[in-house]
């Protein structure tokens, strides 16, 4: 029989970093931007890995997806329209975001409202990325029930022989949201779970207010 799990013993003290007021961009989207170039350079993986919560029917549902543009007012991701999360943004675009980097003992809290981009904007990332990719993007009917694996690998296969890269356009189920913050927490871990958590919070003037809050 295996030892059973002691999740009560299980702790890391943090100590790698500090975050102090007199040291933060007066810009939660340039603070931002200055914590993930240290996440790059750290070379944390997966740093544009974030949590995405959409809530339906007052039932939250999350799922990691990738940040893939940082606009000086918000956060890009792509998606299905018709997947589950795309619904669920049809519905209720409010969202929240969480980056977490553990090697940097930091994390990002992120709440704010989710609307599609511009088609040409979609089409330019799209096109960006690898021709497989594409071709995987027209092929899934993201969060639909599947009979098989080779079902999805079938289709794969068929759409391979379809379409070249000079023929493939993006569907028009696919493509982009810009999340646009109202309120954005950055934490650092600090010893003896005394954490630093610093708030921005969006005013009526479009200024950022910064709180600091208890651990």
């Amino acid at each position: 029989m295996s030892k059973s799990l002691d999740l009560a013993q299980l702790r890391r003290d943090y100590k790698q970093a500090e975050l102090l007021e007199n040291s933060i961009h007066a810009d939660p989207l340039q603070q931002f931007k200055h914590w993930f170039q240290e996440a790059l350079e750290a070379e944390v993986i997966e740093p544009n890995a974030m949590c995405l919560s959409t809530v339906l029917d007052q039932k939250p549902h999350s799922r990691v997806v990738l940040l893939k543009g940082l606009e000086p007012n918000g956060f890009v991701f792509f998606t299905n329209y018709a997947s589950h999360k795309g619904q669920q943004l049809l519905q209720n675009p409010n969202v929240a975001l969480n980056f977490l980097w553990l090697e940097l003992e930091r994390q990002v809290r992120i709440n704010g409202k989710a609307s599609p981009i511009a088609a040409q904007d979609s089409d330019a990332y799209f096109y960006s990325r690898p021709f497989e990719s594409q071709v995987g993007a027209i092929v899934s009917q993201q969060s639909h029930v599947l009979a098989s694996r080779e079902e999805l690998e079938q289709a794969m296969s068929l759409a391979l022989q379809t379409y070249s890269p000079e023929t493939i356009k993006r569907p028009e189920h696919w493509g982009g949201y810009l999340v646009v913050p109202e309120s954005i927490e950055f934490w650092q871990g600090r010893s003896s779970r005394l954490h630093d958590r610093l708030h921005y919070e969006l005013q009526a003037d479009q200024s950022w207010k910064i709180s600091r809050l208890s651990p």
